[in-house]
Order: structure tokens, then C-alpha cells, then sequence
């Protein structure tokens, strides 16, 4: 974790523990960011620092696991004297709230997604003493909140790049409209203002995200603007590669496909999470889409942009889905073969249709399939990779490999960051943030072993 080091003697001291998805990622240095503004310093280990900020996740029954034992660590250095204070905030601190605090009444402030705005606030009634106040939640922003002047922790060539938030979406297994309410689209011209000053940061690779991507525009123009952002993305000096997460398969126009097929630095990468194919699964779950007009999507981009990784995820077990629903699911897998594939067991989430739907499905037939579908998926992802061999792929590095010389750990166009996987680079005069051509020349499991062929861009 980087941490900031200023010339003057700070205000306070506190570390960050920053749980979930890169949305939450990118509210972690908006809040490392206003607390530098306000005069904090980040340190890298909360042991002796006078606070800690854990911005949680509570989208499923893992990752709220994650957050409570990250809680519960940072309380015991609190009862131990190592620590003065601890700040939660983030998707879990909105979704239980004040049941939060009765669990762990020794959380110091508790602050709502959208209280992010008020971490410093937060820090200095901690830090001051006073107790008349233990929670901040703010409404849902009628508009995008900003997210400049980040304290980032992501290697410095590296950035995610948030573009709306919430979502309008009603998938009946969600409940992440609960924590971070209806969809607001981030004006075009200030997404493009956060890309530039992310650029003249040093940033070369930007991953664009928000719940739902292609939705980008709608509540805000009237109709999709993301084919429109794009273009003006495209045109940001010092961006090498833009990569895009989280497309929901409606709104993907040919106006948008033009747009990425003809684009100079937005990757032919697509993470479009289908989640199933069964048009009565697809039903249950309030995807608003069939299989047909799924197979149609998926040929229309294949036809339209070359080299395109598809990357997907998909759910097993939903409520009511029968043997042969699963086997229609396992044989489309097969069958489109994605270079890129996640697969999850259904998990009933607490205040969602879904969970209340009949014919749940037990967990452990939910996880035999999920662990069908993967093993499945490991064979297509073995072959694709077995087909870069030979190949000249350029690969962004992301980090040096320590006590070897001359041995990088990088990932080419094909690899979303912390998702996907990696390229074990053989060369000289590399560094993080450098872009160099390999000659892929073997493969590891998910990953690929390359040799620079030239010297870093």
C-alpha cells in the first residue's frame, strides 16, 4: 500500500483497509484524498496510527464475512492500545446501519456510502473526543458524486475510473441498489476531467466501472451515452489502454460497437456478466434479456472487433433451476467458448426477491455446479492460452519480482487487473508502468510466460 508522506507534521496518522469491488475502491482514495486534504497523513500498517478507515463490502454473505473480521481485527489493536480509533464506513456500514453498531459497539464513527464526503469530519470528532455523534448517512446524490483529487493505492500506471453510481436495475438476487441507490451518470465532460488529471498522474492503463456500464447516460441525457464518452476517452493524451467492466448486455448499440472497433486505446476487452442463459432462469432473475438476444450480442461484437476477449460470469443453483436448465447452461459455456469466465453458487441475500423465491436449490448442489461449470471453463481457458504461444503480445507491467533479476509480473490486453491472469516477463531495463512487446513462450495454468523483445514504451 503506498502512503503519503508530507513535509509538515500531520494532523493524524491512519491506516486504510479498503474491502470489495473497484467502485470501493475508488470512494477508499476519494476518502484518503479528502483526509490528506485535510491535513491526515496515510501509513501503511494500522498498528500505532491513530485510526483506521475500513470502507466494507456488503453485497454477498463472503465479503460481509471479510468486513466483520477486518472489524473485528482492528477493534482488538483498539483494546490492545495500538490503535485510538476506528472509523467504518462503505456498502456493509449502509446496509445494517445501527445493527452495525450494536454488534460492534466499540466502532468509534460509522459512515453510509454516501457519507464518504464527510471522512474528515468523522476523523476529527474522533480524534477530539467527542461522542455525541457515532453515525453519518447521507440520502442517495441526486448527481454523481466527484472523485477527484484521489489519494490513490493502486500502482501508479494504474487507475479505476468510476463513471456513474447506483443502479436501475431490479435483478431479483441483488442488493446493491439497497446500498447505493438509483443510477446517477457522471457528466461526460467530468469523467473526462478525472481521466485527464488521472493521466497527467501518470496513469497509462484506466479501467472504467460503475454497476452497470452500458446503462451510462440514460438518467442523464435521455438516452446511452457511453459510445459518446468513449470517443471523447479515446482523445486523452498519456492513456494507453481504457478497459471496460461491467457492460449489462441492453443497451450495447452499433453505435457503441462502432465506437469501440474503430477506438485507438480502448481495449477489445468486454466484461459482460450474463449470469445464466436459460430464457425461464433469465426470467426468475429479472435479467430483461433471452438467449436468443444474447447469442445475437455475442455474434455481433465477435463479427465487428478483432482480437475481442469476452470475459462473463455466471450464477449456479438459482432457485428453480432444474438439471437439464444447468445442463443448458454448461453446454452454452462449451460452446462460446469465453476466454474469460467466473462462476458462482446462488446465495440467498437478505431483502431480495430471489431469496424468497420457491424451489431454492440446495447449497450443495448450487456449489457442485458452480464447481462443474469452472472446471469446464478451465479447459477452454487453458486452450486459449495454449494459443498465445508464439505470439508478440504487448504487456502493460505492473510490478517487479523481487530477489530475481530481470523477472516482471505484467498482463496483456486479455487481462482485467486482480481478476484475470498474468504474464511472467523476462527482460531488461523493465518497470512498473512500462509497456513492452513479448514473445509469449510458454504457459502456467491461468497465466503466460513471455521474453521482452525490445525496449519498454
Amino acid at each position: 500500500m503506498t502512503h503519503d508522506s508530507s513535509s509538515t507534521a500531520p494532523k493524524g496518522t491512519y491506516a486504510l483497509v479498503s474491502l470489495g469491488c473497484p467502485k470501493n475502491l475508488v470512494d477508499s482514495e476519494r476518502m484518503a484524498g479528502l483526509l490528506r486534504l485535510d491535513g491526515y497523513q496515510l501509513v501503511p500498517e494500522p498498528e500505532g496510527a491513530d485510526f483506521v478507515v475500513i470502507n466494507t463490502c456488503g453485497f454477498i454473505a463472503d465479503a460481509r464475512q471479510e468486513s466483520c473480521d477486518a472489524i473485528r481485527d482492528m477493534l482488538q489493536l483498539k483494546r490492545r492500545g495500538k490503535l485510538r480509533g476506528v472509523i467504518v464506513a462503505g456498502c456493509l456500514a449502509e446496509r445494517q446501519r445501527e445493527a452495525l453498531l450494536e454488534q460492534y459497539p466499540d466502532i468509534d464513527q460509522l459512515l453510509g456510502v454516501f457519507a464518504r464526503e464527510e471522512i474528515a469530519k468523522a476523523a476529527n470528532r474522533l480524534l477530539g473526543g467527542l461522542d455525541e455523534q457515532h453515525t453519518l448517512f447521507q440520502p442517495a446524490p441526486t448527481h454523481a458524486l466527484p472523485d477527484n483529487d484521489r489519494l490513490r493505492i493502486t500502482p501508479r500506471h494504474l487507475a479505476f475510473l468510476k463513471i456513474a453510481e447506483g443502479c436501475n436495475r431490479v435483478c431479483s438476487f441483488c442488493a446493491i441498489p439497497q446500498m447505493r441507490g438509483p443510477y446517477t451518470t457522471k457528466p461526460v465532460e467530468q469523467v473526462v476531467a478525472e481521466a485527464q488529471e488521472l493521466a497527467a498522474d501518470g496513469v497509462r492503463e484506466l479501467v472504467l466501472v460503475a454497476q452497470d456500464t452500458t446503462f451510462y447516460g440514460l438518467d442523464l441525457y435521455g438516452r446511452p451515452a457511453l459510445a459518446r464518452l468513449l470517443a471523447e476517452l479515446d482523445q486523452v493524451e498519456g492513456l494507453d489502454w481504457i478497459r471496460l467492466m461491467y457492460l449489462y448486455p441492453m443497451h450495447i448499440s452499433d453505435e457503441l460497437i462502432d465506437v469501440l472497433a474503430g477506438a485507438r486505446r480502448i481495449l477489445p476487452y468486454l466484461d459482460i456478466p450474463l449470469q445464466h442463459v436459460n430464457d425461464e432462469v433469465l426470467r426468475r432473475m429479472r435479467r430483461a434479456v433471452s438467449r436468443a438476444e444474447t447469442e445475437q450480442l455475442l455474434q455481433r461484437l465477435r463479427d465487428r472487433i478483432d482480437r475481442l476477449v469476452l470475459r462473463t460470469t455466471m450464477i449456479a443453483g438459482f432457485p428453480g433451476e432444474t438439471d437439464a436448465q444447468f445442463q443448458e447452461l454448461l453446454h452454452f459455456v462449451r460452446q462460446q467458448r469465453f476466454p474469460r469466465l467466473g462462476a458462482f453458487a446462488f446465495s440467498p441475500e437478505p431483502g431480495t426477491p430471489a431469496a424468497e423465491l420457491d424451489g431454492q436449490v440446495p447449497a450443495r448442489i448450487g456449489r457442485r455446479r458452480r464447481d462443474l461449470l469452472l472446471k469446464t471453463q478451465q479447459q477452454i481457458a487453458f486452450d486459449w492460452n495454449a494459443a498465445q504461444v508464439g505470439q508478440r503480445l504487448d504487456v502493460m507491467i505492473d510490478q517487479k519480482i523481487s530477489e530475481q533479476p530481470n523477472a516482471f509480473v505484467g498482463r496483456t490486453w486479455a487481462d482485467a487487473p486482480e481478476i484475470d491472469g498474468v504474464v511472467y516477463v523476462t527482460g531488461d531495463n523493465l518497470a512498473p508502468g512500462h509497456l513492452v512487446s513479448c514473445e509469449i513462450v510458454a504457459t502456467r495454468a491461468y497465466d503466460l510466460i513471455g521474453v521482452a523483445l525490445e525496449a519498454a514504451r
